[in-house]
């Protein structure tokens, strides 16, 4: 029979166990450190966990400088990414300088409580108290300091960090759910983003930026980011295809197959159903899926378009449709053209010609469409951003040139032109028809994702040249040609 003494002994060897399991591991941190911010909850681990981790001791360890992570809500992505990991990092660098930015003050202020309570917990003070104790005259909500004059700041997006920065700076939710279609609510904190925080940084070659976030829109702070060449981790709460996730440090692998859900014992089948029925399926797409368009589309769904391999040849006339933009650039907006064929009601789009153009590039291409298909006489050019200049340019040169002035909103005229679509009218030349792409047919992937995603997608110009086409043909009589 073990004796007091041993099992004392014993006892004390498996907490330095722990303690040096805790200490190179963040995994290991999060299991023994969970009781302390959620004390009525057992720990449920889930393959997703270990892999987040991964992922933040590479940024530890300077592997990985830019990082996007997008999770669905209360999948332990603030719990791991604002709590647990600047808490564990402290123990290898205590003189670490952190930053942590949300979209609303209480939420900071949350995060930054927890990480307060989790540094300052028994536990924590026990294991590591030699090397990080809080000093008492820099101890607030939004900002608490270490002896060793480690730094960790909370404000929310907008607010003043003037004079303050870091070798880490860590976004979570910069975006609110409710506010999410507001351009301007998604372009303040983008701006906010690329125009301060980028700025914080005390190392820009050695600091780290991690956005943590689900998926509002898809021009969002993560498509920022993406713009901008950060490493995204993406989890979709059920897989749509087959996928293999490989960990970014031990070369483990996990093989997620089409239908497989990411926590199945936090949300299974039934509750995920039930998510997506009171969000919507826009909504779920974006928060739950990581994918802010659904799969099927939005106000044009990707099953309403059909597809021909040969345009039949009883096309009875054609047209082209002309989106025009202020300018060229890679910010801006872009020029489309499209060429379609009409039969009874079906309607056949034919070509695509799309690009960021001046206003001289813009001409030459209107002509060389034209010279490829001069059977398309009718041109419909939006009468604004160039087109006016367009129009009266190539008016006097260009047989069939009609100025089409925009009636009612984007969205509204979408809806009107949804009807055509849904009842299978419109066709699109089949990109592989033998299963291998034609490139001349390359256009109609990137204009059937434009159409499908939008009102939610970055640019809108292949919508409006193709609402503009339908509307043309059904007020056919109305055309005044110049």
């Amino acid at each position: 029979m073990a004796t007091r003494e041993a099992v004392t002994d014993l006892a004390r060897l498996q907490d330095v166990l722990l303690k040096k399991q805790a200490s190179r591991s963040l995994y290991a941190f999060v299991e023994q450190a969970w009781g302390i911010l959620e004390p009525s909850q057992p720990f449920r681990n889930n393959w997703h966990i270990p892999l987040i981790c991964e992922h933040l001791e590479a940024v530890s360890a300077g592997e990985t400088k830019r990082l996007v992570i997008n999770l669905p809500p209360r999948y332990m992505k603030s719990l791991l990414v604002s709590v647990m990991w600047p808490a564990w990092e402290w123990l290898r660098d205590p003189t670490s300088r952190w930053v942590f930015v949300s979209y609303s003050d209480q939420l900071s202020s949350k995060h930054s409580l927890d990480r307060r309570t989790l540094i300052t917990s028994t536990w924590y003070q026990q294991n590591w108290g030699d090397a990080v104790q809080l000093s008492a005259d820099q101890n607030a909500k939004h900002e608490f300091q270490n002896q060793r004059r480690g730094v960790m700041v909370a404000t929310s997006i907008g607010g003043s960090i003037t004079g303050k920065g870091g070798n880490r700076i860590v976004v979570d939710d910069p975006h609110n759910p409710l506010q999410a279609e507001s351009d301007a609510q998604r372009e303040t904190a983008i701006r906010y983003f690329t125009q301060t925080l980028s700025t914080r940084l005390d190392d820009k070659r050695r600091g780290a930026m991690v956005v943590v976030m689900q998926r509002l829109h898809e021009q969002d702070l993560t498509a920022a980011c993406i713009d901008l060449g950060f490493d995204v981790l993406a989890l979709s709460a059920e897989a749509e295809t087959r996928t293999t996730i490989v960990f970014p440090r031990s070369g483990r692998q996990h093989v997620r197959e089409t239908g497989d859900l990411l926590w199945p014992d936090r949300e299974g089948p039934e509750e995920l159903a039930t998510q997506r029925r009171i969000l919507g399926s826009a909504s779920y797409a974006g928060q739950y899926q990581q994918r802010p368009a659904p799969v099927d589309g939005n106000i044009f769904k990707k099953d309403w378009w059909q597809f021909y391999d040969e345009l039949p040849a009883e096309v009875e006339e054609f047209a082209q449709s002309w989106d025009m933009a202020f300018k060229d650039g890679p910010d801006n907006d872009y020029v489309v053209g499209l060429v379609a064929g009409r039969r009874g009601s079906r309607i056949y789009l034919i070509d695509r010609v799309k690009g960021q153009w001046s206003f001289s590039e813009t001409c030459r291409q209107f002509e060389a469409l034209t010279r490829r298909y001069p059977q398309a006489v009718r041109k419909l050019v939006e009468d604004a951003a160039n087109g006016p200049a367009i129009i009266s340019f190539l008016g006097d040169r260009i047989e069939g040139v009609v100025p089409v002035s925009p009636q009612g909103g984007k969205i509204a005229r979408a809806r009107a032109a949804q009807p055509r679509v849904e009842a299978g009218n419109i066709y699109l030349p089949n990109p592989r028809p033998h299963g291998v792409l034609i490139k001349e047919r390359a256009w109609v992937d990137d204009f059937l994702h434009a159409c499908t995603v939008f009102p939610r997608s970055r640019h809108d110009d292949d919508v409006d040249a193709f609402t503009q086409l339908l509307t043309g043909w059904e007020q056919e009589e109305e055309w005044v040609f110049l």
